[in-house]
């Protein structure tokens, strides 16, 4: 301790708040009440799921390249993008150009609303 330029103060900080006689005790009550303990609840990693997103603007600007990978194809003149394929949830961020039929897990509500106002349909899956 002598080497480290502390002095003799017994640590830095919140240092000391421990068991032996509560010197920063009533210090820790009055001003960070809630500086000891737990506080919250924690999800298990188990039970937590990443869910991975898609925007209508991704979607649009990369309409020709999701074709060629497979993952949107024409059907009775209509272009239908599984998305299901990539991604878990469409969101509604840019806008589309073409009326498309985008095949989803869930949709968020703006993104809903977007791709009916372009002609398009959601549907989930």
């Amino acid at each position: 301790k002598k080497h480290r330029g502390g002095g003799h103060k017994g640590g830095r900080g919140m240092a000391g708040t421990g068991k032996r006689n509560k010197s920063k005790w009533t210090w820790v009550i009055k001003y960070m009440p809630n500086y000891l303990g737990k506080h919250g609840f924690h999800r298990p990693k188990a039970v937590q799921r990443e869910v991975i997103a898609v925007n209508l603007k991704f979607i649009d600007e990369h309409l020709d390249e999701l074709m060629q990978m497979g993952v949107a194809y024409e059907e009775e003149g209509k272009i239908i993008v599984d998305t299901t394929q990539f991604a878990d949830k469409v969101l509604g961020t840019g806008k589309l150009t073409k009326p498309l039929v985008i095949k989803a897990y869930s949709f968020s509500p703006k993104a809903q609303e977007r791709i009916e106002a372009a002609g398009g349909e959601a549907l989930l899956a």
